[in-house]
């Protein structure tokens, strides 16, 4: 594993989508073991499976396993957590990679299936934007991706149709908001998480950008874009915290009533 590397590819145990496989592939080529500059491949719990179907190399897993089904390689570097825990075994593997020098995370099988842990994975896109650090979560034929204080700059053929782009306020108020090269455009808006304002925008031209001076949004896109990039207005370059193990002090576990 390059410890040097930005780009981190975090594989969860939820869907994969064929219409994300181009990213996946690109992200993770076929001779990435001879790659000096490939990116950390970390599987979470069941993400492992994901991986080995694949054939994808893995640098580190993480999780508590108890629904892997693929037996860990005796070599395999693999961090062991309890079941019960205040991090789920997505957020434990986007702290490793942080650790290990990552700060633009991919995660692929993070949306799909439970609309609860989707809701958490785009939770920590925010948390990613607050530390400093580019994410981009894959789901069918969508990318969602966060920013704060930021600029995000897209760039897309303008023969492909279908290029839909959705904006959302992930705070209580974003200020100075600002949408180019889209059908709709934005000038200095406020936008809110209570209203609904940038749902279904479209790109028109090669180059596009968002941005938000004052608060956070949470943007979705076409997988088939490429990776956009991001130029902060504030410096948000905190670290993440380590690795969570037990429960918090805040919640009390309360046995189940016997008849």
């Amino acid at each position: 594993m390059n410890e040097s590397t930005l780009r981190c590819v975090v594989l969860a145990a939820g869907e994969y989508y064929g219409s994300t496989n181009g990213a996946l592939t690109s992200l993770c080529p076929q001779d990435a073991r001879s790659c000096a500059e490939r990116p950390m491949v970390i599987a979470a719990d069941a993400g492992f499976d994901h991986a080995a179907a694949l054939g994808l190399h893995v640098d580190m897993a993480v999780g508590d396993f108890d629904s892997i089904k693929s037996a860990l390689p005796a070599k395999q570097h693999a961090t062991r957590l309890p079941a019960e825990k205040d991090d789920s075994d997505t957020l434990a593997a986007l702290k490793l990679g942080w650790r290990r020098g990552a700060r633009e995370f991919h995660i692929f099988g993070g949306l799909g299936g439970r609309i609860d842990h989707a809701i958490a994975n785009i939770q920590l896109l925010a948390m990613l934007a607050h530390h400093g650090c580019a994410g981009y979560l894959y789901g069918d034929d969508v990318v969602v991706t966060a920013i704060c204080d930021a600029r995000l700059d897209l760039s897309a053929d303008p023969d492909d149709e279908g290029r839909i782009v959705s904006v959302f306020s992930h705070c209580d108020t974003a200020l100075d908001v600002n949408e180019r090269g889209m059908k709709y455009t934005l000038h200095h808006a406020t936008l809110d998480n209570r209203t609904v304002r940038g749902l279904s925008n479209e790109l028109l031209g090669e180059n596009a950008s968002i941005d938000v001076h004052d608060g956070t949004l949470i943007v979705t896109f076409p997988s088939r874009l490429d990776t956009p990039t991001v130029m902060r207005y504030e410096s948000h370059d905190s670290p993440l915290e380590d690795v969570e193990y037990a429960v918090t002090p805040a919640l009390v576990r309360r046995e189940p009533r016997t008849a």
